[in-house]
């Protein structure tokens, strides 16, 4: 059993309840740098182990690890047996081997395996006979420890081990592959593998060797070439017509392993054929669609962040509202269904632990972009491989076993609404108390990511708490939140005022919008003549100057600036920074900070601009400008041309000198450039975290007025859109309560047995329509009591009976005998519910008159 390895392996640690899988540790020695294919099999898989093997090359430079389920008390023979399928040498593995390529290691009986740096390591199963699943253990550790260069591969088996074990490596960038289940001797693991959804290439052993190598050795691009980042446009394009998801904010490196992924499967090594099977193939597209939307989760994904969340997160909630409340809670990117789980239990285990006073209640908005998985989520049901991730107690409390798995118990269901949602385009949860999005900004650009923060601080509530991945951070919105557990990525609101340049709502099409500059308030243009005479002079006569703000957007040009600035190459960038010619961008970093710092002018002397027909020497004066007012924090940047020298004769002592004197300015300037650089990057992380609090123009009220209205707009789009998805979830329960009532209703009527539900006061809860000869019933007597229905029965004390069944729990079974010579069997049970309560009783009869004549005649 996965737990009872993982209790050996961490023996001093005190595992909570409900802890799922620990990853290994970093910080051992580092492995190294070639793939290790790790292999899971069972019953039937030495003949496949055995093709698999001799179609490897004996220089493939990889390292082959056999996982194989082996009986604890079983001598194995397997690695001397292997190895007369493969010249590479075959290892039965030994505590601490170390990893070497060319060579394959086989697990020896009775022990659970794991991958820590590059040395296997073996552990005693603390419950042998329990049920283990070393495969999903060993492919867990070589996932965390070689991420992209981890290869999982699971062949002919019985159950599913190595199922999840392939989801962890999907996650951390491996390969995964699978064996062809028509050619397997036992299909079970291998289907349940290809199940998931994450295996990369299916396929017999012969073949999986050739298409591994072939798929490992595509070589891997920094940067894509202009015609397929165009290729890249076209796939998004398609993928939006098809299937309404707009994809062209995710990271392309993400988008590219995905399409790799997918063409790799149909052998295709060029994108533009890629984009062409797309076209003409829509299957395909679905495929890529359901590619990108994979989902890889499990119950209490690092157990240290649910650790804090029942520890101190929730108890700090309880605290600040000693009254009660309900707590509300959106899990963004919810898959099918874990992470929302996890969080209603983690909020139960709280409310036993710490008892607050109040009445607290949790109400989570579970959302995920795809409909298959939320159809997982809301039926609740989870296979049996959730014991490596679930304690005993954890199941027994809060999950019921059924025959294909365990179920979530209702008092954990009932506190879930599941909805499909874009989180890009749909209006987002507000008034939440808890915000989770795991695992899902790391797949997203750093222009949504900038979009998406200042949002979730928009829908948390004052002191809400926002959960983000290991993996992920804040970015520039840290100004925004105060770190709870900065370790485990988890933040408290700051109650923090934001501008609409800051917060931007999602409109069902996140439109894309070139940076513009930010217009000056005095900055009207007229036709009247002075304005033209002005922008004559200015364009002939004085010198060419521009004006920035604070951050370097430039707002107004006066004159003409060619020969000191010009557009930078790629996406429209008007900041003075990107914009200044070489020689001019040097000399002007850090410039713009130290004058709104400095009182009266700053001057730069001698600024060489190099260009094509010789460099043009320029004096710089850089100014904050105080007055006016609407001015006020801006800086203006003049230019002055300096006539050139001319070359003097070599050996000329002045000339020697001028050349030094230059040299040593711009070498002062290059010092003042580096320490004004230095000097932003010891305040910017001060000025991350400070408030904006220069809102003073005369239009403050306006805009704050317009932010409201905004805001009231928004609040009624995101109320409408909770109404939507609390009436979807209903619908679909009524939808499934109505289909159950159906069933129910036809297979006691089939089974022609008159049944009676009672309630624990003996009134009528519900009849079949078989009762209506013995009992004079209609549908109007739902709720009245059994006792004043006419029976027909010659005698038969119901009522006490009933009474005593519901007293001792006991079941009872008596004939009675009707006034018509009719006899049946009646037996009376008690109710019990679903949570094991007694609710009522239910009184069957069955006729047994031919059974009673016949015995009178014999």
């Amino acid at each position: 059993m996965l737990r009872s390895a993982k209790k050996a392996r961490f023996a001093h640690r005190h595992l909570p309840p409900f802890e799922g899988c620990e990853s290994t540790d970093q910080s051992a020695e580092h492995p190294v740098d070639f793939p290790v294919v790790g292999i899971g099999c069972s019953a039937g898989g030495l003949d496949a182990l055995e093709k698999f093997l001799s179609h490897v090359p004996a220089n493939s430079g990889f390292a082959f690890v056999i996982v194989q389920h082996l009986a604890p008390a079983h001598v194995s023979a397997l690695p001397q047996i292997l190895q007369r399928s493969t010249s590479m040498s075959v290892i039965e593995v030994a505590d601490n081997t170390p990893l070497a390529a060319n060579h394959v290691f086989v697990i020896p009986p009775n022990r659970n395996l794991s991958l820590s740096g590059d040395k296997l390591r073996l552990f005693e199963p603390a419950a042998p006979h329990a049920l283990r699943l070393p495969i999903d253990f060993f492919f867990g550790t070589l996932a965390l420890e070689r991420r992209e260069k981890a290869v999982g591969i699971v062949l002919s088996g019985m159950g599913s081990d190595g199922a999840d074990g392939l989801r962890t490596i999907k996650q951390n960038k491996g390969l995964c592959l699978a064996q062809e289940p028509v050619t397997a001797a036992a299909d079970s693991m291998p289907a349940s593998a290809i199940a998931t959804g994450v295996v990369d290439i299916i396929a017999s052993p012969e073949q999986l060797p050739v298409l591994l190598a072939k798929h490992l050795a595509r070589p891997v691009t920094s940067q894509q070439a202009p015609d397929q980042q165009d290729l890249l446009q076209e796939i998004i394009a398609l993928l939006q017509e098809h299937c309404h998801n707009d994809f062209s904010l995710y990271k392309s490196n993400t988008m590219e392993r995905r399409i790799e992924r997918r063409s790799a499967i149909h052998r295709i090594h060029d994108m533009a054929q890629y984009v062409q099977y797309l076209r003409d193939t829509p299957q395909e597209i679905e495929l890529l669609h359901k590619e990108l939307l994979i989902g890889v989760t499990h119950f209490f994904r690092d157990p240290e962040v649910w650790d804090y969340l029942r520890d101190q997160a929730f108890p700090a909630l309880f605290a600040r509202n000693p009254g009660g409340k309900p707590l509300r809670v959106w899990v963004a990117a919810c898959s099918s269904g874990e992470e929302a789980y996890s969080l209603a239990i983690t909020f139960m285990d709280a409310l036993a632990r710490f008892k607050p006073a109040g009445h607290f209640t949790l109400q989570i908005y579970a959302t995920d972009l795809d409909p298959d998985a939320i159809n997982r989520a809301r039926k609740g049901l989870f296979p049996g491989q959730i014991v490596a991730e679930v304690s005993a107690v954890c199941l027994e409390r809060y999950f019921a076993e059924e025959e294909n798995g365990y179920r979530i118990k209702k008092e954990v269901r009932d506190m879930i609404v599941f909805a499909t949602q874009n989180i890009i385009s749909d209006p987002p949860f507000t008034r939440l108390d808890i915000l989770s999005c795991r695992n899902l900004l790391i797949y997203f650009g750093a222009e949504l990511q900038k979009k998406l923060l200042p949002l979730f601080h928009y829908a948390l509530n004052r002191d809400g708490l926002l959960i983000l991945g290991r993996a992920e951070s804040l970015g520039t919105s840290s100004h925004l939140f105060s770190p709870g557990s900065s370790k485990n990525r988890v933040y408290w609101r700051i109650e923090q005022l934001m501008s609409l340049s800051e917060l931007a709502f999602p409109n069902k099409t996140l439109e894309h919008t070139a940076l513009s500059p930010t217009p000056s308030h005095g900055s009207l243009v007229t036709d009247s003549p002075g304005v033209l005479i002005d922008q004559l002079i200015q364009q002939n006569y004085a010198p060419p100057a521009v004006l920035v703000n604070a951050e370097g957007d430039i707002i107004y040009i006066s004159g003409r600036t060619g020969t000191y600035l010009e557009p930078a190459a790629g996406k429209v960038n008007i900041n003075i920074h990107a914009m200044a010619r070489e020689g001019l961008r040097e000399a002007l970093a850090g410039i713009i900070r130290k004058a709104l710092q400095h009182e009266g002018p700053l001057y730069l002397k001698g600024v060489v601009i190099p260009g094509g027909g010789g460099a043009q020497v320029v004096d710089v004066t850089v100014r904050a400008i105080e007055k006016p007012d609407v001015l006020r924090g801006q800086v203006l940047i003049v230019f002055y041309d300096v006539a050139t020298p001319k070359p003097a004769r070599k050996g000329n002592k002045s000339t020697t000198s001028s050349s030094s004197e230059m040299l040593q300015q711009e070498l002062q300037r290059t010092r003042e450039a580096l320490q004004a650089m230095q000097e932003e990057m010891q305040s910017s992380m001060e000025e991350l975290r400070s408030a904006n609090e220069e809102l003073q123009s005369t239009n403050e009220e306006l805009q704050s007025t317009n932010e409201e209205l905004t805001t009231s707009k928004e609040e009624m789009q995101s109320m409408n859109e909770e109404l939507q998805t609390v009436n979807a979830e209903l619908q679909s329960k009524m939808e499934d309560l109505s289909e159950i009532k159906n069933d129910l209703m036809n297979l006691l009527n089939s089974t022609e047995i008159a049944t009676i539900f009672l309630d624990n006061d003996l009134r009528v809860r519900r009849f079949t329509s078989h009762v209506t000869p013995l009992f004079k019933l209609i549908p109007g007597d739902i709720g009245r009591p059994l006792s004043d229905i006419v029976t027909d029965f010659n005698s038969l004390d119901l009522e006490q009976d009933t009474r005593e069944v519901l007293r001792t729990l006991v079941f009872q079974e008596k004939q009675a005998g009707t006034s018509k010579g009719q006899w049946y069997r009646v037996r009376i049970m008690p109710y019990r519910t679903q949570e094991d309560v007694i609710d009522g009783v239910v009184i069957t009869f069955t006729d047994i008159t031919e059974m009673v004549q016949l015995q009178a005649k014999l």
